[in-house]
């Protein structure tokens, strides 16, 4: 016959969540696992319902009702917090007048590997329990990786995108953005109006200061255009001192003059450039999607072009609208 001692030694190696239990209901033994989840009060001598509380089988209220279940399983849960939730299946030792109760974290296995910082060495060899969240940390950590990977491609992809839609001297769009901007409006059957805006005399600032000043210029242009502009409109960049500005929704020619005139008077304002003053103005000259039965990209471009053309030989620093009947020689 195994000796108690003996027994104990067998299950600690085998079951290391066992609770060797007397036929009084009193804890003779714990496994060490067991032990571990409390570490500061022993277990042994104390009643078995006063350290587990007993959820399943619900018929079961005292200790003799239980030991004449072998076999059954049981839901329990430690009485004092955290209350820590375990499966077990409970076996009465023949001649020994005690039996086994042995316990398993069920689901629960990873809040208490978090709690308990519990290892591998806390489980029996042939438990697969560990294995098995090994696993779910590998896919969890893979999961995040990967997840992880695909928001550094996305965040890559889009700034690639932002790229190939800016024009890198001022921050506006470039005449790419520009022309799948107007063919959204125009597929949407989106009413917009389109100012062509030329920079007069930049080339004199090139000439007479060099690139470092033009260069300059064209981003206070910028800065300029973006303050005169709402955040739906759309400033672009399409060539060296010329943009494009698309004024959704708004065709009224009074509101579009004004722009333009604004546009105009802080564009002729001096810039300094390292002490020397750099002096340009702005032609513009406009177009409306409205002047089209069905407006195409092309289209509403040269009528700005045509409006601009009329602008400078009107003088310059003026803004006129597209005429189709008169080639734009109509004024603003």
């Amino acid at each position: 016959m195994i000796e108690t001692e003996d027994l104990g030694s067998l299950l600690d190696t085998l079951f290391p969540m066992y609770v060797l239990i007397n036929d009084e209901g009193r804890i003779v033994q714990v496994g060490p696992t067991v032990q571990k989840l409390r570490p500061e009060q022993p277990m042994a001598g104390r009643r078995f319902l006063d350290v587990f509380e007993l959820q399943r089988p619900r018929s079961v209220t005292e200790f003799p009702t239980l030991l004449s279940t072998p076999g059954a399983r049981l839901r329990l849960c430690f009485q004092d917090q955290p209350q820590t939730a375990f499966k077990g299946l409970i076996a009465p030792l023949s001649g020994k007048g005690a039996s086994v109760v042995n316990l398993s974290f069920g689901i629960s296995i990873l809040d208490a590997v978090r709690d308990y910082a519990l290892t591998s060495a806390d489980f029996s060899g042939t438990d697969l329990a560990i294995e098995l969240l090994y696993l779910v940390e590998a896919k969890s950590a893979a999961m995040e990786a990967s997840r992880s990977l695909n928001l550094r491609l996305q965040g890559a992809k889009l700034a690639a995108e932002e790229q190939a839609y800016t024009d890198t001297l001022t921050g506006l769009k470039n005449r790419r953005a520009m022309d799948h901007i107007l063919g959204h409006l125009i597929s949407t059957k989106s009413s917009f109006a389109l100012m062509h805006l030329d920079l007069d005399f930049f080339k004199s600032v090139n000439d007479r200061l060099g690139h470092a000043a033009g260069d300059f210029v064209l981003q206070q242009a910028a800065m300029i255009m973006l303050d005169e502009t709402r955040s739906d409109d759309t400033v672009a960049r399409v060539g060296g001192d010329e943009f494009v500005l698309i004024i959704k929704g708004v065709t009224d020619r009074k509101k579009l003059d004004s722009i333009a005139r604004r546009l105009i008077a802080q564009l002729c304002q001096p810039m300094k450039f390292e002490g020397a003053a750099c002096s340009v103005s702005a032609s513009v000259g406009t177009a409306l999607s409205t002047q089209f039965e069905m407006p195409k990209a092309q289209d509403v471009l040269h009528a700005a072009d045509l409006a601009l053309y009329a602008a400078k030989r009107n003088g310059r620093s003026c803004h006129r609208f597209y005429c189709e009947f008169s080639n734009a020689q109509q004024s603003g």
